[in-house]
C-alpha cells in the first residue's frame, strides 16, 4: 500500500482492498464474457440480445473503473492486465462453442448473478470495518447489476 491522505487506517484499507481485488478481476472477467456474447450472439433475438450485452458490458466497464479509482484512492495498486485476471477470477468460463442467443442470456445472468452476489456479501463486512463509502459505491454496483439481471430474467422468461 501506498502512503496516502486517506484518513481510514492502514489495516482498513488493506482490509477491504483486498476484497476490491477480487471484485475487480471478476468484473473484468464478467466484461470480456459479454463482449464475448455481444459480438457472436445469434437467433431470432439477435439485435435484443446484441444490444443488451452492449449495455451491459458498458455498465460493467464503468464498475471496473469505479472500483480501480477506489483502490487507487485507498493506496494500492491495481492489478488488472488479462493474465492477472485470468488467474484470479472466480467465475466460471465463457462457452464458446455455442451462438444460441438463449443460452448466451442464461450464462450472462448467472456469471452476473454471481459477480453481484459476491460484491453484495462484502458490503456488511466493509461497512463494519469502518469504510461506508466503500460500501455506499458497491451498494451502487449491486443496485445497477440488479437491474442488468431484471433485464436479462424478463428475456429469459420469455423463452420458457
Amino acid at each position: 500500500m501506498y502512503a496516502t491522505h486517506n484518513p481510514l487506517s492502514i489495516s482498513i484499507r488493506e482490509n477491504v482492498f483486498g476484497r476490491l481485488q477480487g471484485h475487480l478481476a471478476d468484473c473484468m472477467d464478467l466484461y470480456t464474457q459479454l463482449k464475448q456474447a455481444q459480438w457472436n450472439v445469434k437467433g431470432p433475438h439477435f439485435f435484443g440480445l446484441h444490444e443488451q450485452f452492449r449495455e451491459s458490458a458498458s455498465v460493467c466497464q464503468r464498475h471496473c473503473d469505479v472500483l480501480a479509482e477506489r483502490m487507487t484512492a485507498l493506496g494500492g495498486r491495481v492489478e488488472g492486465t488479462a493474465r492477472i485476471v485470468a488467474a484470479q477470477s472466480t467465475l466460471a468460463e465463457f462457452p464458446v462453442d455455442t451462438r444460441d442467443g438463449s443460452v448466451y442470456a442464461a450464462v450472462v445472468a448467472e456469471r452476473l448473478s454471481v459477480f453481484t452476489k459476491a460484491v453484495r456479501a462484502s458490503i456488511g463486512p466493509i461497512v463494519n470495518c469502518g469504510d461506508a463509502a466503500t460500501a455506499a459505491l458497491l451498494t451502487e454496483i449491486v443496485n445497477e447489476d440488479d437491474r442488468q439481471l431484471g433485464f436479462l430474467d424478463a428475456h429469459l422468461q420469455a423463452e420458457s
